[in-house]
C-alpha cells in the first residue's frame, strides 16, 4: 500500500485550536457501515449497550518540550552555544530519555545540553533521529525539574498557529489521567467529563483504564512512499491482569470492547492473542495497524478525526473500511467538524468484511 492512498483534501481551518466548551459538547459523527449519523459526545451513553466495556488509557501527559542551549567547541577551542528544542518520546532509565531535537543534524555523543536549570549529556544518536539524552538528575528529581523547566508538547499543527499557554496545561489533559509519561495526549479521551462517566457508568457499562505513554513520534509524519518502509517508534504500555479478566469476560458474556482512543486500541491489540483472549502486557509495543490487520479485541473505537496521511488515519481505515472513512471524512469536512487533538469525535464500528 502507498502513504498516497490515504491522503485527502483538509482545509487548515478546520484544525482546532482550542477544545470544546464543555467537553462533552464536541460533536460525535457515528459511522457504522454505510449509515453516518451527526451527535454529540454527550449522547455516547445511548449508543453503548449494557454488558459494554469503555477502555480508556490513564496516562498523564507530562511537560515534555524542553529549549535549552547545546554548547560545542568553537575553531579555536573556544565554547560556543547554539539554541536547541528537545521533545521527549522515550523513558529509557532512571535518568536517561530518547528525544527528538531540534536542530538535531549536527548534535553528536557527547555534547552538553542546558535547558536552563537540568542539564544532559548526549549518549547517542541513531539513525532514525533519535537522540539519546542522560540527565545530571534521575527519578522523581529528574521529573520534578521537567516540570519545572518544560512545555506541553502541543500537536505542531497547533503550535505552529499559537503559543502554549496556562489553559493548555488543564485542556490538554483527560480526566482520567494518572499514571506520568506521556508526550502526547490521548485526545479522543479530552472529551469526557465526570457526568458523563457517570451516565456511561448508570448504562449499564463498565469502564476499565489501561496505560500507553505516547511518545512524540505520534506527531512524525510518514516520509515513505510505501507503509512496509515506514518504522513506529516504539511507546511503553501495560494491561494489568485484572483488566485482562473482566475484558475477556465482557466478550464471553457478549458485551462489546469500545476503545476510547486508538492508544488504548493499540495497547490491547498488542496485548490479545490470535484467538481473541487479552492478555496482561507490560512492556514496548510499536504496532503499525493498516488496511488488512485481523482485529483480535476491539469491537468499537471512539476517535478524534486525524490527519491525512498519517498512520492514525490507516488505523481507522483498516477498522472500519478505507472507502467507509474517506466518505465519513468527507462529510466531516463538508460540515464543519473539526479535526485533531482539541477536535470533534468520531465512533466508529468495526467493519465485518
Amino acid at each position: 500500500m502507498k502513504t498516497a492512498d490515504f491522503d485527502f483534501d483538509l482545509p487548515e481551518d478546520r484544525i482546532a485550536l482550542r477544545p470544546a466548551d464543555p467537553r462533552d459538547s464536541a460533536r460525535l459523527l457515528v459511522v457504522q457501515g454505510d449509515a453516518l449519523t451527526d451527535r454529540i459526545i454527550r449522547d455516547l451513553p445511548d449508543l453503548l449497550r449494557p454488558g459494554d466495556a469503555l477502555v480508556f488509557n490513564d496516562t498523564r501527559v507530562i511537560p515534555a518540550r524542553l529549549s535549552g542551549m547545546r554548547e560545542r567547541i568553537g575553531p579555536e577551542g573556544e565554547t560556543l552555544t547554539v539554541p536547541v528544542e528537545a521533545t521527549l518520546h522515550h523513558r529509557d532509565a532512571a535518568d536517561v530519555w530518547s528525544a527528538f531535537m531540534k536542530p538535531g543534524k549536527r548534535i553528536k555523543a557527547g555534547d552538553r545540553i542546558h535547558f536552563q536549570t537540568l542539564s544532559a549529556t548526549v549518549a547517542d544518536k541513531s539513525d532514525d533521529g533519535l537522540i539519546t539524552l542522560r540527565f545530571d538528575l534521575s527519578g522523581p528529581a529528574l521529573d520534578d525539574a521537567i516540570r519545572e523547566v518544560g512545555v506541553m508538547p502541543l500537536p505542531p499543527y497547533i503550535a505552529a498557529k499559537r503559543p502554549e499557554d496556562d489553559r493548555d496545561r488543564s485542556d490538554y489533559q483527560t480526566v482520567f489521567a494518572e499514571h506520568d509519561g506521556s508526550v502526547a495526549a490521548p485526545t479522543a479521551g479530552l472529551h469526557f467529563t465526570p457526568v458523563l462517566l457517570n451516565a456511561i457508568r448508570a448504562r449499564g457499562v463498565t469502564t476499565h483504564a489501561v496505560t500507553l505513554h505516547v511518545g512524540a513520534g505520534t506527531f512524525l509524519p510518514v516520509k515513505a512512499d510505501d507503509l512496509a518502509d515506514h518504522k513506529m517508534h516504539s511507546e511503553w504500555g501495560e494491561v494489568s491482569p485484572e483488566t485482562a479478566a473482566a475484558l475477556n469476560a465482557v466478550h464471553a458474556n457478549g458485551g462489546r470492547i469500545v476503545c476510547v482512543g486508538t492508544t488504548s486500541l493499540r495497547l490491547l491489540e498488542s496485548a490479545t492473542t490470535e484467538d481473541g483472549q487479552v492478555q496482561p502486557f507490560h512492556g514496548d509495543t510499536a504496532i503499525f495497524i493498516t488496511p488488512g490487520y485481523r482485529f483480535r479485541a476491539v469491537d468499537v473505537l471512539m476517535t478524534n478525526f486525524h490527519l491525512p496521511k498519517s498512520t492514525l488515519f490507516m488505523l481507522v481505515s483498516a477498522f472500519a473500511g478505507t472507502g467507509t472513512m474517506k466518505a465519513a471524512y468527507a462529510h466531516a469536512v463538508d460540515t464543519g467538524y473539526r479535526f485533531y487533538s482539541y477536535g470533534d469525535g468520531s465512533l466508529l464500528f468495526r467493519s465485518r468484511t
